[in-house]
């Protein structure tokens, strides 16, 4: 026996252990190692968008590592007690946002934090899931395609925890809120007719909406238009984004070498602006790296969504996995100029704490519906 046949010997088994292991905690490898790299990816650029600071590395890590303690401990859970449990996480997430609302933490000009003492969260995020598990519970053991009173009935309980978000105000979560949501109504199979006549009342509802809006919302929408009509003030994000990306040309200029992001020019660097930076230091190669990074996950994720049984799994599923690459789309859009300032940060690599622990519960959920997809009547 040669020496290169061991080594393979080995790798098979050493590969088939690991694999047991993953099959064992209910994780499914592909996605495991897909959100893995974008994480570590995500830990590196941070390290230069904050300045070198290492303080928020260490805490971008630790609010990861919740994130994956809660992403293992939920693949675990059987599908049908996440469906029993929807309407009471559903529930305890209105109130939070009531709390927030009357007596909630106070930071750059918004209410949207409950602040324990040992630690501040967002109740906004949890509604992030809770909105779709609470769709899917009720579309679970109705006739599909909904007809109109169960649409309304969903509707109302997407409009709800929307509503008290915006109230904050924190119209870029409210809005992720209510995609998830519709997510979960458009996979419950409407007609073509349906859903055009849903966007039609979606943007009679935007129009009507229009003049709720703060001024500084308004302004972030009428810059999007016209961004150079107020450089130093409402425009200055994006054109500095903008300058961020195109300056890193192909291949960056270097990792800590930007200079937009190193000289303070761009804002919220680490947090909802992060994608700048990495097209100013790693360049075009860098972003492209990256959105193949998502895309491996979102298309795993589908993958995982189509293989689930069961109504309630379906919808939740699928809302997960479009909902995740709707975040991706909306941040890089957002950044780029393409798309209003809504303040969403991109997954796994933005500075956040509530915002990173949700999406890898998200992912925990979904591999929970896809490992038990077989014993989801038990």
């Amino acid at each position: 026996m040669t020496f290169g046949s061991v080594d393979a010997s080995y790798t098979r088994r050493t590969l088939t252990r690991s694999a047991r292991a993953l099959a064992s905690l209910k994780v499914d490898g592909p996605l495991l190692v897909g959100l893995a790299l974008i994480a570590v990816f995500g830990l590196i650029v941070m390290y230069s968008a904050s300045g070198r600071d290492i303080g928020a590395v260490l805490k971008s890590a630790t609010r990861l590592g919740i994130g994956a303690v809660a992403m293992l401990a939920l693949a675990r859970v059987k599908p049908g007690f996440l469906r029993r449990a929807a309407p009471v996480i559903y529930i305890v997430g209105i109130v939070l946002l009531v709390v927030v609302d009357v007596v909630g933490y106070i930071g750059k000009g918004a209410q949207r934090w409950l602040d324990l003492g040992f630690v501040r969260f967002q109740p906004s995020e949890i509604m992030k899931l809770a909105v779709p598990m609470m769709c899917a519970w009720y579309l679970h053991e109705r006739p599909l395609p909904p007809a109109a009173p169960h649409l309304v009935a969903t509707a109302v309980l997407i409009f709800i925890p929307v509503a008290l978000t915006a109230a904050q105000p924190d119209l870029g979560t409210g809005m992720l809120i209510a995609v998830a949501g519709v997510l979960v109504i458009l996979l419950a199979g409407l007609q073509l007719r349906v859903i055009l006549a849903l966007v039609g009342i979606a943007a009679l509802g935007a129009w009507f909406g229009w003049g709720f809006l703060h001024d500084y919302q308004q302004k972030r929408v009428l810059m999007f238009l016209d961004p150079q009509g107020d450089p130093l003030g409402a425009g200055y994000h994006i054109i500095q984004s903008q300058i961020a990306i195109g300056s890193g040309g192909v291949f960056g200029k270097g990792w800590m070498n930007g200079s937009q992001a190193q000289l303070e020019f761009l804002p919220e660097r680490s947090t909802d602006f992060i994608f700048a930076v990495i097209g100013e230091e790693f360049g075009l190669v860098g972003l492209a790296l990256l959105l193949l990074l998502y895309l491996f996950v979102v298309g795993r994720a589908i993958f995982l969504a189509l293989q689930t049984q069961e109504t309630f799994a379906r919808l939740l599923a699928g809302s997960i996995a479009i909902t995740f690459f709707v975040y991706v789309f909306i941040n890089a859009g957002m950044v780029s100029g393409l798309l209003p300032v809504v303040g969403v940060p991109l997954p796994l690599v933005s500075y956040g704490g509530t915002s990173m622990v949700t999406l890898l519960a998200g992912f925990g959920i979904l591999m929970s519906l896809y490992s038990h997809r077989k014993l989801i009547q038990s």
